[in-house]
């Protein structure tokens, strides 16, 4: 079946959108605006370590969201991951075709459009290209962009980049906690962890007022590292309101998911945000997912629980808890 893609969509010229794009007045972003001068926590890595478990610990419980600055990763190679992610969808279609995933047969890896239509039969804005980056013996080089020709390269030496941020995360979040330090890693399986990238594109939008880039939404793993281009988008729900986050050159855009929802027994809160999208100019943005690998059991940390703390978690595999998100069943 041939996927309509929304690159090519946009490119073709629309003045309108198609109605399958429009969202129900409710979501409409210009009937649902996010809150000004609200600012999202920013918290720098070169800090005491003391204060870095305090402000991530107060960060995740509070917003379930933070960026990161002096994470060490060096600027040079952001950019880089970002040049060969772009470069790859300004390919002709049919080199880009040559990659095409096919969700509904299991196979995720590759070059995608979202075409599940959620309860409203609505679809987003938005093409992608996904695949795992960690650990090797997921890795399937196959489907990884032959161009540009530097993209293996470059997203060999950022997935060690995210492999180190991943794992000083986990250890402040550990602290944060009360825990020893490698508590969080071992039950996201250790070296097993996978890292999955997930690069988004948004293409420009004739209508952005109607359409969204990405619905309201809780990302399923344990954590999500994310850089974008400087074309702002991303919203957070706070409060019982939508508070965007501004571009921040470099930083690191970290997403508590649900996996470290129940595995802290609901102290760090899973955020739910959306994307917006934008009428002049593409919007593209590098998510990478550190999600359990799908046999691992999760459940509420037994530290965390007593008489007076319950689990307020089912404990069940990650490939079970994917099960159920995907197909909108009670957890």
């Amino acid at each position: 079946m041939e996927v309509e893609r929304v690159q090519a969509l946009a490119i073709s010229g629309l003045n309108e959108l198609p109605a399958k794009f429009v969202r129900p007045a409710h979501e409409q972003p210009e009937n649902s605006k996010a809150l000004e001068g609200v600012t999202v926590p920013v918290i720098s890595l070169a800090q005491p370590h003391d204060v870095v478990v305090k402000e991530v610990a107060a960060a995740a419980t509070a917003w379930g969201f933070f960026l990161i600055t002096d994470h060490g990763i060096p600027s040079p190679l952001i950019q880089q991951l970002q040049k060969v992610g772009h470069e790859f969808f300004l390919l002709p279609q049919e080199e880009k075709e040559a990659y095409a995933n096919d969700p509904a047969n299991g196979r995720f890896d590759g070059y995608g459009t979202k075409m599940t239509k959620n309860h409203d039969e609505k679809v987003e804005w938005i093409d992608y290209f996904y695949h795992l980056t960690a650990p090797p013996s997921r890795v399937n080089y196959e489907i990884w962009p032959k161009n540009p020709p530097s993209y293996r390269e470059v997203n060999d030496q950022y997935n060690k980049e995210m492999l180190r941020v991943t794992d000083k995360l986990l250890e402040v979040l550990s602290e944060g906690l009360g825990l020893e330090a490698k508590v969080l890693k071992s039950h996201v399986g250790n070296e097993e962890v996978e890292l999955e990238m997930k690069i988004n594109m948004y293409p420009p939008c004739p209508q952005p007022q109607l359409a969204l880039g990405v619905e309201p939404h809780t990302d399923m793993p344990a954590l999500t590292l994310l850089v974008s281009n400087d074309v702002p988008g991303l919203q957070l729900w706070k409060d019982d309101n939508w508070v965007a986050v501004n571009y921040l050159p470099n930083a690191v855009f970290v997403h508590i998911g649900d996996q470290m929802e129940v595995l802290s027994n609901g102290k760090y809160k899973s955020v739910l945000h959306r994307s917006l999208v934008n009428k002049e100019r593409m919007r593209m943005s590098w998510a990478v997912f550190v999600s359990p690998p799908h046999e691992a059991v999760i459940g509420p940390l037994l530290e965390l629980l007593d008489e007076k703390n319950p689990a307020k978690y089912s404990t069940k595999t990650y490939a079970e808890y994917r099960h159920r998100k995907f197909n909108s069943l009670p957890q």
